[in-house]
């Protein structure tokens, strides 16, 4: 087997058994919450973004989530425009109205660096809001300094870590001094999914109600994916 698959074996086996503690008592808050009429938000910058928009609409997936999109932290703005845009210390400030917290909601925050100002900052704006505070992030990269002025990094502001194990720089091989093969969306979304798979089932023993997308691939009946999209169009633009 290629090096990489083993790579990733290996460090998925390792964050499943460091993390299933905290994916459970997570999974277990964040169902509570969704009981109370919560919805699950997420916010990610350049790569992170990507695994905000996997949870979002998601065959097989949970319904009451709500990816926060801001298009200049986006790989769609640019890739060296975005990058910059994470590490400027007014965006979210300037894009507060992106943001819409009620209470009951679930707040979570994917950086794999825990260290630059716009996840930082959109961190802090859910603290002030006193909801539950989430990050999927590699606790590897503590020793990298922060770069918001508060000289916070994202461990020390939210609730809960789930620590990816990401290694710095991403990249899971080496090759003559160059390290290569970023892992950090293959075990985040892992991570995320594992974690969403055990909100549905326990929103389900607590609710007699299973909040999943039925895949519009499939010989499904149209009823459930109706049903949920009444229940949460309210708070979340399915459009």
């Amino acid at each position: 087997m290629h090096s990489y698959f083993k790579e990733v074996q290996n460090l998925l086996h390792d964050s499943i058994e460091s993390e299933h503690p905290k994916l459970e008592m997570a999974a277990r808050m964040i169902a509570d919450r969704i009981e109370r009429g919560g919805i699950l938000q997420l916010f990610g910058c350049g790569h992170s973004h990507l695994l905000a928009q996997e949870a979002f609409y998601r065959a097989g997936g949970l319904v009451p989530v709500r990816p926060i999109t801001i298009e200049p932290l986006t790989l769609q703005a640019g890739a060296l425009t975005s990058s910059s845009n994470e590490k400027d210390p007014t965006i979210i400030e300037r894009h507060r109205n992106s943001f819409d917290f009620h209470e009951n909601d679930i707040f979570l925050v994917i950086s794999t660096s825990g260290r630059n100002c716009a996840p930082i900052d959109a961190a802090l704006l859910a603290k002030s809001s006193n909801i539950l505070l989430l990050s999927l992030q590699s606790l590897n990269y503590v020793e990298q300094a922060s770069k918001h002025k508060s000289g916070k990094r994202l461990e020390e502001i939210v609730d809960i870590v789930i620590d990816s194990h990401i290694p710095v720089g991403d990249g899971i091989l080496n090759h003559e001094g160059f390290q290569y093969a970023p892992a950090s969306t293959v075990i985040g979304s892992a991570l995320l999914n594992g974690l969403l798979s055990l909100v549905m089932e326990k929103v389900f023993e607590k609710t007699g109600i299973f909040p999943v997308f039925e895949s519009a691939n499939v010989a499904a009946t149209k009823t459930q994916n109706a049903n949920m999209i009444s229940m949460y169009k309210q708070r979340i633009n399915f459009d």
